[in-house]
């Protein structure tokens, strides 16, 4: 039996008190670089799919940090070499937007099937490498959190 994704996610920006955020390179698509994302499993909380993509995508204990919800939601269209991971006409998702602090960079232990590397930048140039738009604004928010 085919398991769809459901079309709820969670985005989390990982980010230092410096100010320097985690990008993430994706092994389906090498040159795409975002922060953490992922889909909601089954009745998941969206705190819960947030601390199991940051522990899944980057081997870090969130319960070791700051993890918050900043209330944001995007709802974007899917994209469509993408859609086949949904059930059959659902073009749109629901992001929600959490936040990650960390004290300092921190090493991380990459799920190899997922992404291929990682970089620490500062968060202006974090804004520019990401290739979603909605990861692109969260990043950028991090001017008036931090």
């Amino acid at each position: 039996m085919v398991q769809y994704k459901q079309p709820v996610s969670v985005l989390v920006v990982i980010y230092t008190a410096d100010g320097d955020v985690l990008l993430l390179e994706r092994a389906d698509h090498p040159g795409y670089w975002q922060s953490v994302t992922g889909s909601r499993d089954d009745e998941e909380t969206l705190a819960e799919t947030a601390r199991r993509e940051v522990r899944e995508e980057t081997g870090l204990d969130v319960r070791q940090y700051a993890l918050a919800d900043w209330q944001t939601q995007n709802v974007y269209e899917i994209y469509p070499h993408w859609r086949y991971r949904y059930v059959p006409g659902i073009t749109h998702n629901t992001e929600h937007v959490f936040g990650l602090q960390l004290p300092h960079r921190v090493d991380i232990q990459l799920e190899p099937r997922e992404h291929l590397n990682y970089q620490w930048l500062a968060w202006q140039d974090a804004a520019e490498k990401v290739f979603s738009p909605s990861n692109r604004a969260a990043i950028m928010e991090l001017a008036s959190r931090t």
